[in-house]
């Protein structure tokens, strides 16, 4: 095949792969709105249907980079710890070094059955986002501006709320508050200077109080803390774009299970505890880049089919309409009519690279780069 045809080719799969996650999205998005008149009746009922509801749609993430791309994920864990994973509630901490660290999380979530239930503690600007924002409200998700004063009562009411979630849940949380990138790492460095705190050479400091107050109103339903490291073989740099192109990428990922009763309960204590943890992942990502690989045996967990299987269904009820839709407007003959197809696909290719830019490094928060800074005065 020559390189216009598969550019061409490329482009189409593009654009069927945008279409079937968009329409199934908003669809999904509508019958997650008609299910608010299930919380007063029976709250329970409303959370595990959209539990069902929230994984039709962050599945097919998952399937672009289980399927679509061919990603290996390699597990290093304790084989005592493997077995635990997925039949309890835990709070995972996550690195944030690489634009799909999040979809990395979310395979880890879905090899251990806890995708649809999956929590995450998110900035408010996500809120509003079109299908992923709006799948999350429906899920509890804890939404934060990033200013503490602010946060902290919605952010203590929002987990005390999942105190009875009746689905086993994994609450992801990236306590560096945003990407690392080399500016903000010398910014948050200074700011570890100033304070005499340890310094890092792989991350930022973490921020204790957020997870603190998540350690605090989830203790005694959360069984422990996962600690993760993930890091890409032979210095892949992989991006959101790259998976939907289909490029496969090669992710480690180091998981230690800490039982929630040996992290303090003060809180300051607490964040002492957080610091040390983030100076142990300084050293397992040294280990890693100096050998290539982690202190624990590696475990491939196996792939559930149902990502790839829910992702078919959607396609399957999704493209024939299109396609006769297609056809009807190529018998027409209408120029308009034409030009009015071609301009909705254009809005939904702008519409998906759009969310593609909001997980990209460059265009990142400046919360790490802003916030720092006042700190410092």
């Amino acid at each position: 095949m020559d390189i216009v045809g598969f550019l061409k080719s490329q482009f189409i799969c593009h654009l069927l792969i945008c279409y079937i996650f968009i329409v199934s999205g908003l669809i999904i998005n509508f019958i997650q709105l008609f299910t608010l008149i299930l919380w007063p009746i029976n709250k329970q009922l409303f959370r595990r249907i959209n539990c069902r509801l929230a994984y039709c749609i962050s599945s097919q993430m998952v399937m672009l980079l289980e399927w679509w791309s061919g990603t290996d994920c390699t597990l290093y864990t304790d084989p005592e710890s493997y077995h635990k994973y997925g039949k309890e509630n835990a709070i995972v901490i996550l690195n944030h070094n690489f634009e799909i660290d999040f979809l990395c999380g979310w395979n880890f979530c879905e090899r251990f059955g806890v995708l649809g239930s999956s929590k995450v503690l998110a900035k408010k600007e996500l809120s509003y986002m079109p299908i992923i924002g709006w799948m999350w409200y429906f899920l509890e998700i804890v939404f934060c501006k990033r200013k503490w004063e602010e946060d902290r009562k919605t952010v203590v009411q929002k987990l005390l709320n999942l105190r009875d979630y009746p689905e086993n849940f994994w609450f992801l949380i990236h306590c560096e508050g945003t990407r690392f990138t080399e500016q903000k790492h010398q910014i948050s460095m200074q700011v570890a200077e100033a304070k005499g705190l340890p310094k890092l050479k792989y991350h930022l400091l973490p921020r204790t109080k957020g997870f603190a107050v998540t350690v605090q109103c989830l203790r005694n339903v959360v069984s422990a803390v996962y600690d993760s490291t993930l890091n890409f073989r032979n210095n892949e740099n992989p991006t959101l774009l790259g998976v939907l192109n289909g490029k496969k990428y090669h992710a480690d990922l180091y998981v230690r299970r800490i039982p929630l009763e040996d992290i303090p309960e003060d809180e300051q204590e607490c964040s002492t505890w957080l610091h040390k943890l983030y100076q142990e992942k300084d050293a397992f990502q040294e280990e890693y880049y100096r050998t290539g690989t982690y202190p624990a045996v590696p475990i491939i967990p196996p792939r559930r089919p149902w990502t790839l299987l829910n992702w078919l269904f959607w396609a399957l009820l999704l493209l024939y309409p299109l396609f006769k839709l297609l056809i009807n407007m190529i018998n027409s003959g209408s120029s308009l009519t034409l030009a009015s197809f071609a301009f909705v696909i254009i809005i939904a290719s702008v519409g998906v690279r759009w969310m593609i830019g909001v997980t990209e490094i460059n265009k990142g928060s400046t919360y790490g780069n802003n916030d720092n800074r006042q700190k410092q005065k």
